[in-house]
């Protein structure tokens, strides 16, 4: 067990509208120094086909993506005792402060990637920010019971809340 910090910096910017919130980096993400950076990870896959974009390989074509999409991209915990990458193993958990992303964004809605993000969420942050998240299915390769297709359907909520308009009129935040 290592007591690590997160080491990568929040994707956001003002034209951010939706944010989707992780737990904690796995290693490969920890080394490559961005989001969901193992291979077998479906994050990018799912969400390039719900914004109806090609894949993106690079983290700069990912970074465009998001961007594009209005998408901001953080993880929850913000330090925690891990075993590699495995979210059961999370111990100590503290959270990451959303104050910057939520002061700076016009975030409409929040989503949590995987039951841990939303359970560290509802914990830790949803007393602070006094926003509700969305809990959707976890596209780490540890979530072997749903298939790319079946994610992509219920990941399609991220599409449609990254292009809609008007704020606060579907629950928003």
């Amino acid at each position: 067990m290592e007591h690590i910090i997160h080491p990568i910096p929040p994707l956001y910017d003002e034209h951010s509208r939706v944010l989707i919130l992780g737990s904690f980096p796995s290693v490969k993400s920890r080394e490559a120094q961005f989001f969901y950076g193992h291979p077998q990870n479906r994050f990018w896959k799912v969400l390039a086909a719900v914004l109806e974009c090609p894949v993106p390989q690079t983290v700069p074509e990912k970074r465009a993506m998001l961007h594009a999409h209005h998408i901001a991209l953080w993880d929850v915990i913000g330090s925690c005792d891990i075993e590699g990458s495995a979210d059961s193993s999370i111990k100590n958990a503290l959270p990451n402060d959303l104050t910057p992303i939520l002061r700076t964004a016009d975030i409409r809605k929040i989503f949590c990637n995987g039951a841990t993000s939303h359970k560290l969420y509802q914990k830790h942050l949803a007393p602070q920010t006094g926003c509700a998240a969305e809990k959707l299915p976890s596209t780490s390769p540890a979530n072997a019971a749903w298939s790319v297709e079946r994610l992509i359907e219920v990941w399609r909520q991220v599409g449609r809340a990254a292009l809609s308009d008007p704020p606060g009129q579907d629950g928003t935040v």
